[in-house]
């Protein structure tokens, strides 16, 4: 069954609109786990206006699944991996100015940059992701400069899945059989939901793990959080 990790993001930037503990992010990590997730999320930006830097320390001390961070490998980032050693970190390509996570790597272009750090996350034991679209050149890029997985960038899927879901799936489909036969492992995230989902995990051969946090989340507004985490899991199995 492909895993799902909860991405917690959403729940410090409620915390932070008022300043204080609440809601608390390290007991809403250990909730969904309770609840069934197999991972956390967290996307540590420079800014702090989400997740903070004493919040990954803090979650690190909890989380029992897999702990996944996200950004972008500068030098602070590199830092909070080698510090938290989390399961696996995901390398996206965007800047500290960036609303969300809205591109993949050109991996052709950054293949140095992207080779060197899957191999400093190697010699560190941490398992490595890189944030790519469909394009087929930049998932044989991804083979090449040696990471462990992708993460599809499912933006433009969610953007199209109501047009017509069959042609909104059609290039995920190549990506993920290429890098299939590459051996890449593959994950997916961003705007993936209950809606889409589902036909999302069906034709995507080998998914090891989707990464979902504002749509769970706003899910959980209605369902609570109990159930938003299990009515994704069951879309998953």
């Amino acid at each position: 069954m492909t895993k799902l990790s909860v991405n917690v993001n959403k729940i410090a930037t409620i915390r932070n609109a008022r300043g204080g503990d609440v809601p608390n992010v390290v007991q809403v990590a250990i909730d969904c786990e309770r609840f069934g997730a197999e991972g956390i999320t967290i996307h540590p930006r420079p800014d702090e206006r989400h997740i903070t830097t004493k919040d990954v320390y803090d979650l690190k001390k909890v989380v029992t699944t897999e702990f996944n961070i996200e950004g972008y490998p500068d030098e602070r980032f590199m830092q909070l991996i080698k510090e938290n050693k989390p399961t696996q970190a995901t390398l996206v390509p965007d800047g500290p100015n960036v609303l969300t996570s809205n591109a993949g790597w050109d991996t052709v272009k950054y293949k140095d940059k992207l080779t060197k750090i899957c191999q400093e996350l190697s010699d560190m034991g941490v398992r490595s992701a890189i944030f790519v679209d469909t394009h087929l050149d930049n998932i044989r890029g991804a083979k090449a400069v040696g990471v462990d997985r992708i993460e599809l960038y499912t933006g433009p899927y969610a953007d199209n899945y109501e047009a017509d879901r069959d042609v909104a799936i059609k290039d995920y489909i190549a990506a993920a059989e290429l890098a299939n036969e590459l051996g890449l492992e593959i994950n997916a995230g961003h705007d993936l939901s209950l809606e889409n989902l589902a036909f999302f995990k069906q034709s995507i051969p080998h998914l090891e793990e989707v990464s979902i946090g504002h749509a769970l989340i706003a899910d959980a507004l209605y369902l609570g959080l109990e159930e938003s985490v299990k009515r994704y899991k069951n879309l998953l199995k």
